[in-house]
């Protein structure tokens, strides 16, 4: 069968329907391409929807064991895992189902199958014996992104999981260990230790959360201390062997051969060392497209790869892998397409780790300002000297803002605490707009709020932060 379209976008995930929803509300006769039944991609199917069903439902229990503290008993919370996942299935279909439904009323034509180019005008897309030619003139590819998983670490299995397979959860581990202590690696301990399972955590680096600011980091990592069983860094997995009832997974220090390997038994092991970009899947090389060392497609400022006609975006175009940055990314593909003035040019993206208490940031760290040799300055607010926060008992977190130290100018925000990833929205549409830090503190925040923080964190900058005293510098 052949099919002809103005534009064709390969992958349905938040950064691929973004894509075909808005040039199709432009007027551009638009195709959809998806290999899986389920539309949504990563993100909704096994990715931020599911796991952030799961972290929720996490915190929701350590709410209620917590909640004897100011008087509300509740008996002990039972894990229904049945029904939990009965729920969590209810949720992606009715969010995929709706996805469906708005490329219907657009009149997004829906192909599915797997896609590989034959030149830069025609791609093939296979489905059993089923097989389509889409003749295109322009197309978007939004193919995303797979989990790594070395060879080293033995094949995938109901015992030695990718994040996708940690996401489908058939029982309740007694010992896991997470290989990798990134963002997926503490959302996903964060939920199996509160539902029971001793987490072990094993990192390269000498770090956990790299690239996080470390004043926001710490009171995560506080309580990440308590809640995980072991947290190992500097070391590194040499191999998984699985048995019949358990995995044995041998480790040893980085960069000391010389030091005894050490092997430890799990019951289930998840590996989330990063992933890599479905570049590879496409027979991209026919159309003459051009790669980085990665395998991410290049593209300029426009998301416009090597070949004019060719477009990509999201995670097949490398960092941030973030479902967020794939739908800012398509909206100016589209634009640029139909020959409008556009540019990706985002100073603030938000960065959110899902955990309890959240980490939200966006725009520069501490870190990243002293790497630029920018001359900075900060301003940190405690939440224990938060009303709403000690209200809720969740006064642990803290607000911090770097800023410019001649003009004031916000550069960079992080937050840790309750609803931090809400939060965070107001710091990245001040750092978008310009804005230096008393525009904050001159703007009225609802009192008793957790917003405030952010407005007292711009108070404490001049030391005039009503509910933090600090000596004037």
């Amino acid at each position: 069968m052949i099919k002809e379209c103005e534009l064709v976008v390969i992958g349905a995930g938040p950064g691929g329907y973004t894509a075909a929803f808005y040039a199709a509300d432009l007027g551009i006769s638009t195709l959809l391409v998806e290999r899986y039944d389920s539309l949504g991609g990563v993100c909704l199917n096994v990715g931020c929807i599911p796991s952030k069903m799961l972290l929720h439902s996490a915190a929701l229990k350590e709410e209620a064991e917590e909640a004897a503290a100011y008087g509300l008993n509740f008996s002990k919370a039972q894990l229904d895992l049945k029904k939990l996942v009965a729920h969590k299935k209810k949720i992606i279909d009715k969010l995929s189902s709706g996805v469906r439904q708005l490329s219907r009323a657009r009149k997004v034509d829906i192909v599915r199958g797997k896609a590989s180019f034959s030149d830069a005008n025609n791609l093939i897309v296979k489905d059993g014996k089923e097989e389509h030619r889409i003749v295109f003139q322009t197309a978007i590819i939004a193919a995303g992104s797979r989990p790594i998983f070395p060879s080293s670490m033995g094949k995938k299995s109901e015992r030695i999981m990718s994040s996708t397979g940690a996401l489908n959860l058939k029982n309740i581990p007694k010992k896991m260990l997470i290989i990798g202590g990134g963002i997926i690696g503490l959302e996903l301990g964060f939920v199996y230790a509160q539902f029971g399972s001793k987490i072990s955590v094993v990192e390269a680096l000498d770090k956990l959360a790299p690239g996080v600011d470390r004043d926001i980091f710490n009171p995560l990592y506080k309580k990440i201390k308590k809640l995980f069983a072991e947290i190992k860094l500097n070391t590194v997995i040499e191999n998984l062997e699985e048995e019949a009832s358990m995995v044995k997974a041998t480790m040893r220090p980085v960069g000391n051969k010389d030091a005894s390997p050490e092997t430890l038994e799990f019951d289930k092991v998840l590996v989330c060392i990063g992933r890599r970009p479905n570049s590879d899947l496409l027979a991209v090389e026919k159309t003459g497209l051009a790669l980085d060392e990665k395998n991410h497609i290049i593209v300029d400022g426009q998301m416009r790869s090597s070949v004019a006609n060719i477009f990509a975006i999201g995670d097949i175009v490398g960092q941030p892998m973030l479902a967020h940055k794939a739908s800012k990314e398509a909206r100016v593909a589209v634009d640029a397409i139909k020959g409008k003035r556009s540019l990706y040019d985002v100073r603030a993206m938000p960065n959110v780790i899902y955990t309890d208490p959240e980490l939200a940031w966006t725009g520069l760290s501490e870190d990243e300002a002293k790497a630029q040799s920018i001359d900075y300055k900060k301003a940190i607010f405690p939440w224990a000297a938060s009303g709403r926060a000690t209200a809720i008992s969740r006064n642990d977190g803290l607000t911090k803002i770097i800023y410019d130290a001649k003009t004031e100018r916000i550069l960079g925000v992080g937050i840790c605490g309750k609803n931090a990833g809400e939060l965070i929205a107001e710091a990245v549409l001040a750092i978008e707009m310009g804005a230096v830090v008393e525009d904050i503190s001159e703007t009225v925040h609802a009192h008793p709020t957790l917003s405030e923080t952010f407005f007292e964190a711009a108070e404490a900058a001049h030391n005039l932060s009503t509910h933090y005293y600090t000596k004037r510098r």
